[in-house]
């Protein structure tokens, strides 16, 4: 591919998923990192009802930077067959590689994903079976448990069993140990999430987590320090040192509103203070959990380190936060990774997969 003329890089953001304002804050930052000698911005706002909107770099720039005002802007609307198909009309408004910026459903489980394949779009971050399994709590776990992967103690709840055995569902689940979480299967950014301290607090928090969920998966609680580490794609991968959240929200545990909301919800600390034992171990680990669940571009890894020094993993997000308080960009920035440096490994990671996959016999 010549560099005569810049790549067309459609940042996607915004999408009809829960975490749909943090997506917005997510693309602003991409949007600044972009390095502009190399590569054009076509930014694409999907709405929440699912329309695909042009969207104006200005705006989106001096947009606000607190979730709850965060929107998108009544573009006109961009019609998906020019941004993402080949044909002589179109071919100036087709986008060369896509990095969807979409957290949660729609943006982060494969579906989308599956449009670029169709497509035939290069996309950056990991493909239609890493992006379902990562979003899937449930099944992420099964995998992790079956390679031998340590994960916390958890069961899984399906809505018609709930709905018709509601008090047995709460007996099995109490069997975890209180306090316990319940949360949607396929959710991200903590929506639906409650801690449960007893049985009364059960059968509500199950209610609240089916509302965004047809599954829905308890975990024991962990006494232990919550950990992140940062991966990004390659041959062979790499992954960052680890970070560190203190929590010190009422809500007592990584809420939306201590991620997103209140400025001394939780604390980051950079590095986490681990023993060099520990965050190699934590390190071996990422990079194993980002193997087994067919990731690839990037993901970041969540993990509890226990008292007795037992690395469990809580999950992987395999589109995780770009705005000005997460965890992902910011431990690459620790290692002396630029935004912009991070935003353009990603793209040439989504562009070497296509040409890889090209070559392929169909």
């Amino acid at each position: 591919m010549s560099h005569s003329r810049k790549l067309r890089v459609g940042i996607i953001f915004g999408g009809q998923s829960a975490e749909h304002e943090i997506s917005i804050l997510s693309a602003r930052n991409i949007l600044a990192a972009l390095d502009r000698s190399r590569f054009e911005p076509v930014l694409i706002g999907i709405d929440k009802s699912g329309q695909w909107l042009a969207q104006d770099e200005q705006r989106l720039l001096a947009g606000s930077r607190d979730p709850r005002l965060a929107q998108i802007e009544a573009g006109k609307p961009t019609h998906l067959s020019a941004s993402l198909a080949d044909s002589p009309t179109s071919r100036d408004a087709r986008i060369d590689v896509a990095f969807p910026v979409l957290h949660g459903t729609l943006g982060e489980d494969g579906a989308i994903q599956g449009l670029f394949e169709i497509a035939g779009v290069p996309y950056v971050g990991a493909g239609v079976l890493g992006s379902a399994i990562g979003m899937d709590k449930d099944v992420m776990k099964r995998l992790l448990r079956d390679a031998g992967i340590p994960v916390t103690g958890f069961q899984t709840v399906r809505r018609e069993r709930f709905d018709r055995h509601a008090a047995d569902v709460c007996r099995e689940l109490a069997r975890l140990g209180f306090p316990l979480f319940v949360k949607p299967a396929n959710a991200g950014s903590s929506v639906g999430v409650s801690k449960v301290r007893t049985l009364d607090e059960l059968e509500p928090a199950l209610h609240r987590a089916f509302e965004f969920d047809l599954k829905v998966i308890a975990e024991a609680a962990v006494i232990g320090r919550e950990i992140e580490l940062a991966v990004l794609g390659g041959e062979p991968a790499s992954v960052s040192a680890a970070g560190e959240i203190v929590v010190e929200h009422p809500d007592g545990f990584y809420s939306y509103d201590a991620k997103y909301i209140d400025e001394d919800g939780a604390r980051l600390e950079l590095p986490a203070h681990l023993s060099a034992d520990e965050l190699a171990r934590a390190q071996v680990l990422a990079l194993e959990a980002f193997d087994t669940l067919e990731c690839e571009g990037l993901a970041r890894v969540d993990m509890f380190l226990r008292p007795d020094g037992e690395l469990l993993i809580n999950e992987i997000n395999t589109l995780p936060g770009f705005t000005a308080v997460s965890m992902y960009p910011k431990l690459w920035a620790h290692a002396g990774v630029t935004p912009t440096e991070l935003v353009t490994r990603l793209i040439e990671l989504a562009l070497r997969r296509a040409e890889r996959r090209s070559a392929l016999k169909r």
